[in-house]
């Protein structure tokens, strides 16, 4: 098992990782963050509202399944979330320079980070 900084350590170390957070979609706030080019808090918040969003939209749709991920692509960036399946309303949200990240690695590291990370 890893605590909060171990696995905000290890997010941060993923090739071209800009920075990395663990967020409480519940009330939108950041447990913990590590890195640089991003307003953490900013991100936490709005991207809160994109898994309430998608899980608000799957319930409409009658989709009985949960969010392993959410991918989104920038012109430079991609930003991944990733809500905890052992911890309810808990997400790992990941920033990677496009440029320089592998995203199939980086979606690798962040599942198994998701399966060592303590509260």
């Amino acid at each position: 098992m890893a605590t909060l900084n171990e696995s905000l350590n290890q997010l941060q170390a993923v090739e071209g990782a800009l920075c990395a957070a663990i967020v409480d979609s519940g009330s939108g706030m950041l447990l913990g963050s590590i890195g640089t080019g991003v307003d953490m808090e900013l991100a936490a918040a709005g991207n809160t509202e994109v898994v309430r969003a998608k899980n608000k939209t799957m319930q409409a749709l009658g989709l009985q399944d949960t969010i392993d991920d959410i991918l989104i692509t920038l012109g430079k960036q991609y930003h991944i979330i990733r809500p905890l399946a052992t911890k309810e309303g808990i997400f790992i949200y990941l920033v990677l320079d496009k440029a320089r990240a592998n995203l199939a690695l980086a979606r690798r590291k962040v599942q198994d980070v998701e399966k060592l990370i303590e509260f």
